[in-house]
């Protein structure tokens, strides 16, 4: 009984725990929104990285001392950019302004994300659109929702009508990994109804969690890039795996998202 209440508690806790970090990611989107709107060109990368840099202290200005004040304890992954699994125990995964390049560039798709993970596990994310003012969050075992809604992943059981999705990498990427994102994309040309190529990963990944689109897939990629969506798919019904239908890991060298009708055809186009 008493790991019973104890498992009743914590899952109490976390829930309390998700609505307060939703409020810290919606602030600093409106931080964020309040530097949006006209284009910034630039001469050198050097001015490009300060500018990104400009935008993910405006919102940690806020998201770090409000994350660390609910769990004081748990450790703050520094680069958005880092991959691979995390020591063991609870960190706070943050990406300040995800599709940062976009929001330089007055494109809409953009977010702030948070997720707590535990053990390598994440067991909440909240994900903020300051254009839309949408909030999706997501809670291990209670499910994924959009401002409260329940979402649940599409129906879809033929790869040949569904609507996929990819995105780049990292920066600076390998070339094999490079190569190896352009055939995935030629083969999902070839098997899937229409193929979607953009940035941000987790925004891809939000539209798999609502149902709107099928699959996403990416190879390599970010924690902060891939955790908050992982977890929400998950919760919404989907599956995940690496892009050869085995576990994922945040060491895992690609990623695959999915509902779960789609998943073993979109594993066995990317297996080729």
């Amino acid at each position: 009984m008493s790991g019973t209440l104890q498992t009743t508690d914590l899952a109490a806790l976390d829930a309390d725990l998700l609505a307060r970090t939703a409020n810290a990611v919606r602030e600093a989107g409106s931080a964020l929104r309040e530097r949006f709107g006209e284009v910034v060109r630039h001469q050198t990368r050097e001015e490009l990285m300060r500018a990104l840099a400009a935008n993910d202290d405006t919102a940690l200005a806020i998201l770090r001392p409000r994350l660390t004040a609910l769990r004081p304890d748990a450790g703050w992954v520094e680069d958005e950019l880092d991959g691979g699994e995390l020591p063991p125990g609870e960190w706070w995964v943050v990406d300040p302004a995800e599709g940062n390049v976009n929001h330089l560039h007055a494109l809409p798709e953009w977010a702030v994300t948070a997720t707590l993970v535990r053990e390598n596990q994440p067991v909440l994310t909240a994900v903020h659109l300051p254009l839309t003012g949408e909030t999706y969050t997501a809670l291990a075992g209670a499910g994924a929702h959009l401002d409260g809604r329940p979402l649940r992943v599409s129906p879809t059981a033929d790869l040949g009508l569904a609507i996929v999705a990819t995105s780049q990498a990292r920066p600076d990427e390998d070339a094999e990994t490079v190569r190896r994102v352009g055939s995935s994309i030629t083969a999902m040309l070839f098997d899937a109804l229409v193929v979607r190529t953009s940035v941000p990963a987790t925004l891809h990944l939000l539209d798999v969690a609502a149902g709107r689109i099928d699959a996403f897939w990416q190879f390599a990629g970010a924690r902060a890039d891939l955790l908050p969506g992982a977890l929400l798919v998950t919760e919404a019904g989907g599956r995940i795996s690496d892009a050869e239908g085995r576990p994922w890991t945040p060491r895992s060298a690609g990623f695959l998202a999915a509902a779960p009708g789609v998943h073993a055809e979109a594993v066995a186009t990317l297996s080729r």
